[in-house]
């Protein structure tokens, strides 16, 4: 056989370079199998980190939100807590207290005192406070139930002359009303709380429910406060509320007044419930309150 017929059968049964329709074909479906079997394998992997991070995220949110709450209510003032039903809970914050002169001081006869046989403008302070109340600040002295300090029967208001004591013998300051305030009968505990005057109650209002659609909570936990005592005000006043949090689909508060064998204590229990897509994160704090004037 001569060489270029050789060369020619060499030409023949090569190829050019590359891969066949038929080896793409069986590695785009090796590549598909291989894939799928991966996101079988990983896709739990995946979903139970993304739930662990939402469930995290809720429980952080619940968990600010009723801290929040817990740490008002133990600055109340005594026996102000009032659940005007599960969803709504009026409380009166405080922001300063001590203990007042509850009788004439022999030696030092300019000084001013209250008590439940005198009622009196003024008042000297035998306490350090942590700053003067200013004037419109409510002062509020032996609250034994939520109608006294609501009604206003213990409550005074700051006047203009609040300031140091001019004796200061007698007390360390003095703190002089616009009128004159009644201690209740037979209240001996001395004690006086500052109430700030833009922020004498504070409300806690919570609606709750699930959006079907997206299975999130579509509920809020507001906070809101008005400068005035008064009846149950459970609607938030138009650009006054501040949302504590979102995505409530469940939320209770419950007051208990007397919770053991003492009148010196109580007990409120906070439930709340966020939900994101299906998953919920149900909190329950419980935090005694001071029911001793």
């Amino acid at each position: 056989m001569s060489h270029s017929m050789r060369h020619s059968m060499r030409r023949g049964v090569q190829r050019d370079g590359g891969f066949s329709l038929v080896e793409l074909i069986l590695v785009i479906v090796l590549i598909g199998i291989i894939g799928g079997v991966l996101t079988m394998q990983l896709a739990p992997a995946i979903q139970s980190y993304l739930l662990v991070s939402q469930r995290a995220g809720l429980t952080s949110q619940a968990d600010t939100a009723l801290r929040r709450m817990t740490t008002e209510v133990r600055a109340a003032v005594p026996n102000s807590l009032r659940l005007n039903n599960p969803q709504c809970l009026d409380l009166v914050p405080t922001r300063d207290g001590g203990r007042y002169r509850m009788g004439p001081d022999t030696v030092n006869p300019d000084d001013a005192h209250i008590n439940d046989a005198e009622a009196g403008a003024a008042f000297d302070v035998l306490t350090p406070l942590n700053a003067m109340p200013t004037p419109g600040d409510a002062i509020v002295i032996g609250n034994r139930s939520p109608d006294d300090v609501y009604n206003g029967s213990n409550v005074g208001t700051v006047s203009t002359a609040a300031g140091p004591s001019p004796n200061a013998q007698a007390g360390i300051s003095r703190i002089a009303l616009n009128a004159p305030i009644q201690i209740p009968q037979g209240y001996d505990g001395g004690r006086f709380l500052v109430v700030p005057r833009d922020e004498r109650v504070v409300t806690y209002l919570c609606t709750q429910g699930i959006d079907q659609a997206t299975g999130s909570g579509n509920g809020t936990l507001r906070r809101f406060s008005r400068n005035t005592f008064g009846a149950t005000a459970c609607t938030a006043p138009a650009g006054t509320s501040a949302i504590v949090a979102t995505r409530v689909s469940a939320c209770s508060f419950v007051v208990y007044t007397n919770q053991g064998a003492t009148q010196d204590s109580g007990f409120v229990q906070l439930q709340l419930t966020l939900t994101e897509r299906g998953e919920s994160v149900p909190l329950t704090i419980g935090t005694h309150i001071d029911n001793l004037p």
